[in-house]
């Protein structure tokens, strides 16, 4: 079996910081070995200096939301006015545009040392909602993105079949809508995961679903042992108008429509009741926290820790794209909580950086990732620790530098499946991720 080997200066592995490890990547993508002790790189290693983390897992993302970046910040608003610009974004995509900013925007995720990304997908048909003449051609055309970025993706199909409890899609939505959750299902259905793919579902959210339509795109998920992810209590508005229809929250709803368990993922989880986190909790739902985005919109900061002392799983992800930075994802998880409850220390540097890897990729369907061990996927980043951000710590503090002082911008190298993906700072697919993004962004305007 053919290997690669690489030298990691220092490697992360799960509960501290390691010096001079060997890692041996099999044909296979997968670690073959893992050694310590290892003071210089052996003949024909690849040295990789600074500290080696597993990938980094972004457990929720809106591709097309990249070109909204900085478009947003002018005046002021709610998260439904910026839901006019989405609309506005999402009419001029075609599978070809989506295609070429999806590829910019997944190979500038891997220059951030994310490996895996969670796609939540809805804007599936032409405008007007009249299909595509392959009725995936927007799911696939993110799937080769992927690919030709170098990263995995689980592309979380997403039933968005009304604009609000039992109402039906406004124009800007019917391009989102199968029109029925059995529609929804037998589209998704023909989807096929690859090897760097995987098909997932969603459910938009509550007020997107009607409810006697949740339990089949739950249903679907379940027969195939797939993760199901759905927008929470993002917005107070989405509770209030839960309650008045059916006299629940939609943590409640969900139960009842048996959408929570162990492969679920509720996405924000903003706005919870006492009861809302119990349900969450008992039922080991995960929690996929997005806090630049929830600060970009003025959500609210979630429960993040009162969540997973109850048992629910988290994850990181980027969502809007205001930044794609899981390092800044996760430090803003403990520093919002900082800011709220005026107390330091929530979670360890390790359990935030578990949270951005393993947590994200476990949320995404990939157990087998997100760690440094033998038999994982061979899927890891590495973090300068000599740039002007994180110079001067000891090296055994690796993490807490990265989590505390790093940014996507030290990120040197990160490799798929044993595969350079970014090496030295630049990607080795792309060769021009600036311009691409410049370029397949100008297009949405055109």
């Amino acid at each position: 079996m053919s290997l690669t080997t690489y030298w990691l200066e220092h490697a992360w592995l799960g509960t501290h910081v390691e010096p001079g490890v060997v890692l041996e990547a099999g044909a296979d993508g997968r670690i073959a070995a893992l050694r310590t002790g290892v003071e210089t790189p052996p003949p024909g290693a690849e040295a990789l200096r600074g500290l080696t983390v597993p990938g980094l897992a972004n457990a929720h993302s809106h591709a097309f939301h990249r070109a909204l970046r900085s478009l947003v910040q002018v005046g002021s608003g709610t998260f439904w006015t910026w839901r006019e610009f989405m609309y506005q974004v999402a009419q001029n995509l075609t599978p070809d545009t989506y295609f070429a900013l999806a590829r910019a925007v997944y190979a500038e995720m891997a220059l951030a040392g994310i490996t895996n990304v969670g796609e939540f997908h809805y804007v599936h048909h032409a405008p007007g909602g009249a299909p595509y003449a392959d009725p995936n051609a927007m799911g696939e055309a993110l799937i080769e993105a992927a690919a030709e970025a170098g990263i995995r993706i689980t592309l979380l199909d997403t039933a968005y079949l009304s604009s609000g409890f039992g109402e039906a899609p406004n124009p800007h939505q019917l391009r989102f809508s199968d029109g029925t959750a059995d529609a929804w299902a037998e589209r998704v259905s023909a989807l096929k995961p690859r090897e760097h793919a995987l098909i997932g579902a969603a459910i938009h959210s509550v007020r997107a679903v009607p409810a006697g339509q949740l339990a089949t795109v739950a249903r679907w998920a379940e027969e195939r042992q797939a993760p199901l992810h759905v927008h929470l209590s993002e917005q107070t508005a989405e509770n209030e108008a839960c309650r008045a229809a059916h006299g629940r929250t939609p943590t409640q709803l969900l139960a009842d429509h048996g959408v929570l368990g162990p492969r679920t993922t509720g996405v924000h989880n903003t706005h919870l009741t006492d009861g809302d986190i119990a349900l969450l909790g008992g039922t080991t739902t995960g929690t996929c926290m997005c806090p630049t985005t929830e600060r970009d919109l003025a959500d609210g900061i979630g429960p993040a820790r009162q969540l997973q002392h109850a048992g629910s799983p988290l994850s990181l992800g980027s969502d809007s794209h205001a930044v794609i930075d899981l390092l800044e994802e996760a430090r803003a998880m403990e520093l919002n909580e900082r800011l709220r409850s005026r107390t330091r220390g929530h979670w360890t540097a390790n359990a935030l950086l578990t949270a951005a890897t393993g947590g994200g990729h476990a949320a995404l369907g990939l157990p087998d990732a997100g760690r440094l061990e033998a038999g994982a996927l061979a899927d890891f980043t590495t973090i300068a620790l000599d740039s002007v951000r994180t110079a001067g710590p000891l090296p055994r503090l690796g993490a807490e530098t990265a989590v505390f002082a790093a940014t996507a911008s030290d990120v040197r190298h990160t490799v798929v499946g044993g595969r350079h993906i970014v090496r030295d700072g630049s990607h080795t697919l792309v060769p021009d991720v600036p311009s691409a993004l410049s370029e397949s962004i100008a297009a949405l305007r055109a």
